[in-house]
């Protein structure tokens, strides 16, 4: 297999939302207790989120000033990935599927406030399609933040992930975005495994579902147990 191998992980209601309120209920707390518990027990060689989940548990909404930055100007029309020097990539990853470049980070690992070591100092990795503005490039690379190209409107998945595991070198990745990434994904036929933590709770009705525009699949469970009033489910793909 010339890609990762990707295990979709995540938090789920059980009419199987993982966006909402019910996220921050008392009620599910042990079931995100759970979640990071098995994030940390995966050891994978990092994560993969959408803007919107990035932005909503690590930037913040900030946004960086673009016209302080010089646009990085390639040859021809042919976008150039850029990658720090070995000795200066982490091999822990966080991996932001951003296709317009709008992210803002004010360093270029993740800072977590609490130092998960499911998330704490992973190498931000931004994948990018061609509709991204040149300052933005100029931007990630005046904070040593690798980029790579993976389509031209919207993000190639495949071509991402072969990227990753050829140029990253990552062989195991979390996939744990929002709705509309995991989506991507599922589509391109990208998941090998399910991680679920199913939460004792129903959500909102225009929460988001665990795959937007998903197509028929088929994947078979491998373990099923109950923690703590939760339900946590494992499957593989058949």
């Amino acid at each position: 297999m010339n890609r990762p191998y990707i295990i979709c992980h995540m938090v789920t209601s059980v009419d199987g939302k993982v966006t909402g309120d019910f996220l921050s209920a008392p009620e599910c707390a042990p079931a995100c207790e759970i979640y990071y518990d098995i994030n940390r027990s995966l050891q994978a060689d990092g994560f993969i989120c959408g803007r919107v989940t990035m932005e909503s548990s690590f930037t913040g909404g900030y946004t960086p000033d673009l016209s302080q930055f010089k646009p990085v100007q390639h040859d021809g029309d042919r976008k150039m990935d850029y990658m720090l020097d070995e000795e200066d990539m982490s091999g822990f990853y966080a991996v932001a599927f951003d296709p317009k470049g709008k992210l803002g980070w004010k360093s270029n690992r993740i800072i977590d406030p609490d130092g998960d070591p499911g998330y704490d100092n992973a190498q931000i990795i931004e994948v990018l399609t061609e509709q991204v503005d040149k300052r933005y490039l100029g931007y990630l690379e005046s904070m040593g933040i690798p980029y790579l190209f993976a389509g031209e409107t919207e993000i190639d998945v495949p071509l991402a992930l072969f990227k990753l595991k050829n140029i990253v070198g990552c062989s195991t990745l979390l996939l744990e975005g929002g709705s509309i990434v995991n989506g991507y994904f599922q589509r391109a036929d990208a998941i090998d495994e399910l991680s679920l933590v199913v939460a004792p709770l129903l959500a909102d009705k225009n929460d988001k579902p665990l795959f937007s525009d998903s197509i028929p699949a088929a994947f078979e469970l491998v373990n099923a147990e109950t923690k703590n009033g939760n339900l946590v489910l494992t499957y593989k793909k058949k």
